[in-house]
């Protein structure tokens, strides 16, 4: 009966007014860690990328109660042949995680140092079609994303609706 509690508590939707806990020091410090195996990013690599559906490393969606982190694993296929074709779909590697963003230093902890060929950095962007009640929810959930992502030592690549740098 305790844990169905727990489990039912863990589901309800957070107010607009909540505010969000701050990632555990402990997890950022691993994290940190770990990211600090790959290396910086290469400016003019990321800023070259036209749209987020290009783009190869990491990126996060957030919304109102949480954040969605896309990867793209690195293709097993060594060969150029059939790149991106019917038989190696990219989409076929791409793997979507939600995530609390006080969970973000644990999820991108787990994520393979091939998953990043920019570099350490990172795409965010806010979620589509947020109706205009809940932006200020989003806006504080990308702004915590952004810090905790500071902390970890990982760049910030800021997308807008448009696509690109905000």
């Amino acid at each position: 009966m305790a844990a169905a509690s727990v489990l039912l508590t863990g589901c309800n939707r957070a107010s607009a007014g909540t505010t969000i806990a701050p990632a555990n020091p402990q997890a950022v410090e691993a994290a940190r860690e770990q990211l600090d195996l790959i290396p910086p990013p290469a400016k003019s690599r990321y800023m070259a990328i036209p749209s987020l559906s290009e783009w190869e490393n990491p990126y996060l969606t957030v919304q109102q109660n949480m954040a969605t982190l896309h990867v793209t694993q690195p293709d097993a296929n060594q060969s150029a042949l059939g790149t991106g074709g019917m038989l190696r779909p990219v989409a076929a590697r791409q793997q979507d995680l939600t995530v609390r963003i006080s969970d973000l230093p644990a999820a991108l902890d787990a994520v393979p140092e091939d998953s990043w060929p920019y570099g350490r950095v990172i795409a965010i962007e806010e979620a589509h079609d947020t109706p205009a009640s809940s932006r200020p929810a989003v806006r504080r959930n990308v702004e915590a994303a952004i810090k905790t992502l500071g902390d970890l030592g990982v760049v910030v690549y800021e997308w807008n609706e448009g696509g690109g740098l905000r």
